[in-house]
């Protein structure tokens, strides 16, 4: 089934012509308080039926040709239209045990572990790992004290995670994960998407990553001391791959509403979301420059991921975000060019302020993480805000000059996939890398890929990772395993944080030719907020 976000929806009709009518569609229905009746029944006055609720988040799941109808009952927040997200029965990828051969894989990981410990301190690819070092995650730093905990669910909430690499596959959680989305071929004007399906319904299993996204931060948080690769912040912690973006890398609401949700309900100690909600970098509520159906789903975008926060947080899911990657003052944006960015091609250019939200890193109840690079400064692209940045991690920057870190390894080191790496052309036939942004790793009979990759993206999962450590020594048993207070994690998270002031001058001119300026103390600041996250001193403080 085609299906369009905005694109040609709500087109105006050439003067004297009759509108022709729309076809029905799947719209989620946000009510206010109390509304749910009242929503309900200005859907079926508008011609809809309703096919479904979550009376958790409060929408309506409604099928109906005339959306802009139904948001003008009182009781209605925000319509936006849903995208499919599953047309099987969403299941596990296995009964939740290990396929053979991969546990014995990580049961030898796991028993070369103690050696691999003594013998080297750390993991084979562990030099490269200048971000690691950067937060004391070594072991001479938190590892000796802190590496989490497999009570603690760690959440990733991505294009997926490949549970089957073998420095993935000894702490991925089967049984927990899930995929919340279908893969869509093409998108409503017949340009690729996401590409062929490779599985029956379209439904990738929850141990696959055919984006490679996720599988990189996942390996960042959680990685374990196994002999070959790289160690991630946490090495002793459970992944949950918890799988709402596309393969073609694009994040709709339901999905990611879903992923919260479920979260919260199996008892997830915290979730990383490195990613925006599509098709809007900047939703606002009421811009003018917005046609009216445009503000319906912007509201309802707004509205439904402050539920899904308010409602993760709740039940206990301490919530990490990438703040961007555009080099913005998200305090002072003044124009969105590249929203909607589905179907491709409907981009417009149009004046915002700071009332307009990128989500979910805006979001009341989300830290929100900027990246510095290897020497130690705020990178290039990082979004940033005196209001908006809560918290610096080690994300990479190929522009970084303040150290002798060169090229590539400016970025950060992590897992692959190998079907990723084969796609992309990045690795020959025999299974060479073609480019020194891949590492091939062999240890103990068995060959991994990891790569190197800069972002915002790379800089969440060190602070989700730290995140981890602190309920790891803190949390109480519960729901999953563990459970601490988001609060609680936050209050450490910030105390143990290195302090970072601004830079002098505060104008920072970077190599690319651009400027940024700095606002704030050092205590609270736009490029850094409490400070550089710190793996080590989360690890020893005081509760």
């Amino acid at each position: 089934m085609s299906i369009t976000l905005l694109g040609g929806l709500g087109a105006a009709a050439p003067p004297g012509a009759a509108a022709a009518p729309e076809p029905a569609q799947k719209y989620l229905v946000f009510y206010k308080d109390g509304g749910s009746a009242a929503a309900q029944r200005a859907a079926e006055a508008a011609g809809g039926t309703v096919q479904g609720r979550d009376d958790k988040l409060g929408y309506l799941i409604v099928r109906a040709s005339d959306p802009e109808r139904i948001g003008a009952d009182p009781s209605v927040i925000g319509v936006t239209l849903d995208r499919p997200i599953g047309k099987i029965a969403d299941v596990p990828a296995t009964s939740g045990v290990r396929p053979a051969e991969h546990v014995g894989a990580a049961e030898h990981a796991r028993s070369a572990a103690k050696h691999v410990r003594s013998a080297q301190g750390g993991d084979p690819l562990s030099g490269r790992q200048w971000d690691m070092k950067m937060i004391g995650a070594t072991p001479a730093g938190s590892y000796a004290k802190a590496r989490g905990s497999h009570k603690v669910l760690v959440g990733v909430i991505d294009t997926g995670v490949d549970g089957r690499h073998p420095d993935i596959a000894p702490n991925f959680n089967r049984a927990l994960s899930r995929n919340f989305v279908v893969d869509q071929p093409t998108d409503d004007n017949g340009k690729t998407l996401d590409g062929p399906c490779e599985h029956k319904g379209c439904k990738d299993p929850a141990d696959v990553d055919d984006d490679g996204h996720g599988t990189h931060v996942a390996s960042t948080i959680g990685s374990p001391i196994n002999g070959i690769g790289v160690s991630g912040v946490a090495p002793d912690v459970s992944l949950v791959n918890l799988r709402a973006g596309t393969d073609s890398g694009f994040f709709f609401l339901k999905p990611t509403m879903d992923a919260l949700e479920y979260a919260a309900d199996v008892g997830v100690d915290v979730v990383n979301m490195s990613f925006y909600v599509d098709p809007w970098t900047f939703n606002c509520a009421s811009n003018p420059s917005d046609t009216n159906r445009e503000q319906l789903e912007q509201r309802a975008i707004l509205e439904g991921m402050r539920r899904a926060v308010k409602y993760a947080r709740a039940h206990g899911v301490t919530l990490v975000s990438a703040i961007g990657n555009e080099g913005l003052d998200l305090g002072k944006v003044k124009t969105d060019s590249s929203s909607p960015d589905f179907p491709k091609g409907v981009e417009k250019k149009r004046s915002v302020d700071n009332t307009c939200l990128n989500v979910p890193a805006e979001l009341d109840g989300v830290i929100s993480v900027s990246s510095v690079g290897p020497g130690g400064s705020k990178a290039s692209y990082s979004d940033y805000g005196v209001e908006q940045t809560d918290i610096a991690a080690p994300g990479g920057d190929m522009f970084d000059g303040g150290t002798d870190i060169k090229g590539s390894s400016r970025e950060i080191l992590a897992a692959a996939p190998e079907n990723v790496m084969r796609a992309k052309g990045l690795i020959d036939a025999a299974g060479k890398p073609k480019t020194s942004s891949v590492i091939r790793d062999c240890h103990h009979g068995t060959c991994a890929y990891y790569q190197y990759m800069e972002g915002t993206s790379m800089a969440a999962p060190h602070v989700t990772g730290v995140a981890a450590l602190i309920i790891g020594r803190f949390g109480k048993p519960g729901k999953g395993g563990l459970q601490m207070d988001p609060a609680q994690v936050e209050r450490l998270l910030y105390a143990t944080a290195t302090p970072k002031g601004c830079p002098v001058p505060r104008t920072y001119r970077y190599g690319t030719g651009e400027s940024q300026v700095c606002e704030g103390p050092t205590a609270k600041n736009g490029f850094f907020g409490h400070g550089l996250v710190d793996a080590a001193r989360a690890a020893t403080a005081a509760p």
